[in-house]
C-alpha cells in the first residue's frame, strides 16, 4: 500500500499495546464506535461542502453524489485499524518470516512463469527487474489473493470525515477515487480494497492509481484488478517515476570495524540511518563486503536488520542504496523494502533453479 509505513503483518495484541490499561481503553473505544449508529453522510454539512467542491471543480452532478454518500457506510473497524497503538515495531525476523515462506516464494515463481512476457517487456521498458515487480505483488496482496474486503467508498469516506488526524489526506484520496471511478466507468460502490482504500493487485491509493497506472495491454484503460499487463506495467512505471536506476544495487552487505562499531551505530534511528557518501561511512568504519559493480554518486544509508540467531538476537548490516529508498516510496518502512528485496532475490533464485532442472530433464 503506497504511502503507509504501518506493517502489513501486525504483532499480537500483547506486543502492540504498552499496558493492559491501554489495551482495555482501545477495546472499549472500538466497542463504543461499533455501537454508535452509522452517520448519514449525505446529511452532514462537511460532506455537503465536499460535494460542492466536486461539483464546482470537476463537474459532478450534486444529486448523484448525495445519493451516493447516502449509501456510504461508516466503518468503525477502519478507524480502529488506523488508531491501533503499537508498543514497538516488529523485528525483522518476525516481520519477514511469513513473507519469505516457501509457499509465497513458489507462488512468485508460478506468477512469473504465467506472465513472463509482460514482465520482460516491463523490465526492458522501465528498467525494473521482473523479480522486484513480482515480489511487490507477493508482499502486497499475495499475487492477488488478498485484495482487501472493504468497500473503498466506505473506507475512504469513513477516514475522510471520521478520522480527523489525517482527514485532509483522505478527503483528497476520496476525491481522487470518485474521479477514478468516473474515468474507469465503474460504480463507486463496486471497488473493494484495503482498510485505507488501496486498490487492486498492486494496492495503489486512488491518487497513485490516476497518476501512475498505465494501460500496458492497450485495452483503453488501466485495470489493476484483472489485467496482469496493466498491473505489471503500473508497478514498473511507479518505481521508474520515483527514480529507479536500471541495473543499480539495492542493498549491499556491510562490515563495521570493531573499534568503530559504537560510533557507526549511533547513526541508526529505528534501524536505519540518514544518507551520506561511502567516503564518510568509511570514516566511521562502515564498508561494503564487496565493491559494487555500479554505484552512482547518490548518498547511501546504513541499515540494520534484526536476526534471531541461535546464540541470541543479533543484527546484520547493509548499505542501503538509492534503489532501496525507491522501494520505500511504495511503503515507507525499512522492513517492507527489505522484505521486497529479499523475496525478489529468493524468487529469482528459485526461478533459475527450476529452469536449470527443466533443462536437465
Amino acid at each position: 500500500m503506497i504511502t503507509f509505513a504501518r506493517p502489513h503483518l501486525p504483532a499480537p495484541l500483547s506486543r502492540r499495546f504498552a499496558s493492559p490499561l491501554v489495551l482495555l481503553a482501545f477495546l472499549a473505544a472500538v466497542s463504543t464506535a461499533a455501537a454508535s449508529p452509522p452517520p448519514n453522510y449525505a446529511g452532514r454539512p462537511e460532506v455537503r461542502r465536499f460535494v460542492d467542491e466536486l461539483v464546482d471543480e470537476h463537474g459532478f452532478d450534486r444529486r448523484t453524489l448525495l445519493r451516493l454518500f447516502a449509501q456510504a457506510r461508516h466503518q468503525p473497524s477502519v478507524v480502529a485499524a488506523m488508531q491501533r497503538p503499537i508498543l514497538e515495531p516488529p523485528k525483522w525476523y518476525d516481520y519477514a518470516r511469513p513473507l519469505l515462506a516457501p509457499a509465497r516464494v513458489q507462488g512468485g515463481v508460478v506468477w512469473w512463469n504465467a506472465h513472463a512476457d509482460v514482465l520482460a517487456r516491463a523490465e526492458e521498458g522501465y528498467g525494473v527487474p521482473a523479480e522486484v515487480i513480482v515480489a511487490i505483488l507477493g508482499v502486497e496482496t499475495y499475487y492477488g489473493r488478498n485484495l482487501g474486503s472493504y468497500r473503498a467508498l466506505d473506507a475512504l469516506t469513513t477516514l475522510a470525515f471520521d478520522y480527523p488526524r489525517r482527514a485532509e489526506f483522505f478527503r483528497s484520496e476520496l476525491k481522487q477515487f470518485l474521479l477514478l471511478t468516473r474515468e474507469l466507468g465503474v460504480s463507486p460502490l463496486a471497488p473493494k480494497g484495503s482498510f485505507a482504500g488501496a486498490l487492486g493487485v498492486a494496492q495503489f491509493m486512488p491518487g497513485s492509481y490516476r497518476r501512475f497506472a498505465v494501460d500496458f495491454d492497450d485495452s483503453g484503460r488501466a485495470d489493476l484488478w484483472s489485467s496482469p499487463a496493466d498491473i505489471v506495467g503500473s508497478v514498473a512505471h511507479f518505481l521508474a517515476e520515483h527514480g529507479w536506476q536500471r541495473g543499480g544495487p539495492v542493498l549491499l552487505g556491510a562490515t563495521i570495524a570493531g573499534e568503530m562499531r559504537d560510533t557507526a551505530l549511533q547513526h541508526l534511528d529505528g534501524g536505519i540511518s540518514g544518507r551520506q557518501s561511502l567516503v564518510l561511512w568509511a570514516e566511521v568504519g562502515v564498508t561494503p563486503v564487496h565493491e559494487p559493480d555500479s554505484l552512482g554518486p547518490e548518498p547511501v544509508g546504513l541499515l540494520a536488520l534484526e536476526e534471531n540467531a541461535a546464540g541470541g538476537p543479533s543484527a546484520s548490516y547493509w548499505i542501503a542504496c538509492h534503489n532501496f529508498y525507491v522501494l520505500t516510496r511504495y511503503n515507507r518502512s525499512r522492513l517492507y523494502a527489505s522484505a521486497v528485496w529479499e523475496l525478489a532475490k529468493t524468487i529469482k533464485a528459485a526461478q533459475a533453479n527450476k529452469e536449470t532442472l527443466t533443462q536437465r530433464k
